[in-house]
């Protein structure tokens, strides 16, 4: 696939850039490298080749999920202007 001028002209004015006319046959010759890139991939074989998520098996080490304090509501909420149902009062920030 190869783009021409007024086609690179068009997916600039999709993209709502604007490109000086100098600089679009540059551009053409970039994306039209990045287009037979794409090509190149496309026609590699991959039959038999397992989808990775990450090429490393990598795994990452987690704590434990334990309580590590004691629930202290009742107390921070003794020391709060207003609360309600176990629930923090505050000013209506958001009209």
């Amino acid at each position: 696939m190869s783009l021409d001028r007024s086609e690179v002209e068009q997916i600039a004015h999709l993209a709502r850039l604007q490109i000086d006319a100098a600089d679009i046959d540059s551009y053409s010759d970039s994306l039209n490298s990045i287009l037979n890139l794409v090509d190149q991939m496309q026609a590699t074989n991959t039959d038999g080749v397992e989808p990775l998520a990450h090429p490393l098996d990598a795994v990452q080490r987690l704590r434990a999920d334990e309580v590590s304090e004691v629930n202290q509501r009742e107390a921070l909420q003794a020391v709060a202007p207003a609360t309600e149902e176990g629930l923090f009062l505050v000013p209506k920030v958001i009209e």
